[in-house]
């Protein structure tokens, strides 16, 4: 770069804008893991929604801030096409598409090892009730050709699904 910038580590260490910045950050971020401590730790924390309400209030200060202007996103609320098609870009899935998905799904357990596939989920299902590594089991039902819905339902089966905590 003709401005030297690139020849040195660090071309903002001692600006106080910048250290001001990471100061703060440093404080903001101390601030919430002593939140996280308060409230037990992570997992307490994960079960008293804490995580959740964090998200979402941030979620809900970023679009009002959008929708009111405070916040500027180029294409969003700032510099936007007067005709542009609000619907464009948007994943259009093709009927047809799912239909042939379907087939090729019809066509792959009809042509795979029927006791080779469940003696792998069995032993996947051994494996996520136990206390062994499941990465080789998975594996082995990936080379039997059991397909990713039938491997999460032995997850499923095994430990349940995630409940979140909707708290307001």
């Amino acid at each position: 770069c003709e401005s030297g910038v690139t020849n040195t580590v660090d071309p903002l260490a001692g600006s106080y804008f910048i250290e001001n910045l990471t100061n703060e950050l440093e404080v903001r971020a101390q601030g919430y893991l002593d939140q996280i401590d308060d409230l037990g730790g992570a997992v307490q924390a994960v079960e008293k929604g804490f995580y959740q309400r964090e998200i979402q209030a941030a979620a809900y200060r970023w679009q009002k801030e959008v929708e009111s202007g405070a916040r500027k996103i180029v294409g969003v609320n700032k510099f936007v096409k007067k005709d542009s098609d609000p619907g464009h870009g948007l994943l259009q899935v093709d009927e047809n598409a799912a239909i042939a998905q379907i087939d090729r799904l019809h066509k792959a357990k009809a042509s795979r090892n029927s006791d080779d596939v469940r003696q792998s989920l069995t032993r996947l299902k051994e494996a996520a009730d136990g206390d062994v590594a499941l990465m080789p089991r998975i594996l082995e039902c990936v080379e039997n050709l059991c397909t990713l819905g039938e491997i999460a339902d032995i997850f499923r089966d095994s430990w349940g699904e995630y409940q979140e905590t909707v708290i307001f």
